[in-house]
């Protein structure tokens, strides 16, 4: 473990936001670069769970906790200072470490809004009941929001896609990890 960096336990919730890109100035800051557009969940949290670049050095093993003094956005990427990292070289060892937070500790979001990550894994079903897939992952067009889904026929598994608007969404039950869909199986 890097000096002033305090070993910790992944949360159970822990989500993977982002990773430290470099030191920023001589005091301690450092670059990150978030994996969302709106890196809402790094701003909310105040405890970054931090564990080392999975290709390149390492400059630490395990997983260390970071106590986040103050993150903000800076040009297209967020800046931040933590309590442990105190000076440039100790801002420079933690390059390429991945930021994970607690889901728990992401902020509430709107009524029919939902964090991506929520969405994973989800049963998509159509409204004659028929299972079109499980969401693998969702695509940013630019326009809209695409769910990609895997689904099996013929033992062979497939994939596809459906515009993640409210055209084709009628419902998003988190509960009972499914999505009512209008959308029909051979489309």
């Amino acid at each position: 473990m890097l000096p002033g960096l305090e070993a910790a336990e992944l949360p159970a919730d822990a989500i993977e936001v982002g990773r430290i890109a470099d030191a920023w100035g001589i005091k301690g800051w450092f670059k990150v670069l978030p994996y969302s557009a709106d890196p809402e969940a790094l701003f909310s949290s105040k405890r970054w769970f931090l564990m080392p670049a999975e290709k390149g050095p390492k400059t630490f093993s395990g997983v260390a906790k970071l106590a986040i003094i103050e993150a903000k956005v800076h040009s297209n990427t967020v800046v931040a200072s933590a309590r442990e990292v105190d000076d440039r070289n100790a801002a420079e060892a933690l390059r390429g470490a991945r930021i994970f937070v607690a889901r728990s500790s992401f902020p509430t979001v709107a009524k029919d809004e939902y964090y991506w990550v929520d969405l994973i894994g989800l049963d998509v079903v159509n409204r004659e009941g028929a299972a079109l897939g499980t969401v693998r992952e969702l695509l940013s067009t630019g326009a809209q929001t695409v769910l990609v889904m895997d689904y099996q026929q013929d033992g062979k598994l497939q994939e596809r896609m459906i515009p993640f608007v409210s055209v084709y969404i009628d419902d998003v039950d988190l509960t009972a990890r499914r999505i009512l869909v209008d959308w029909q199986a051979d489309f």
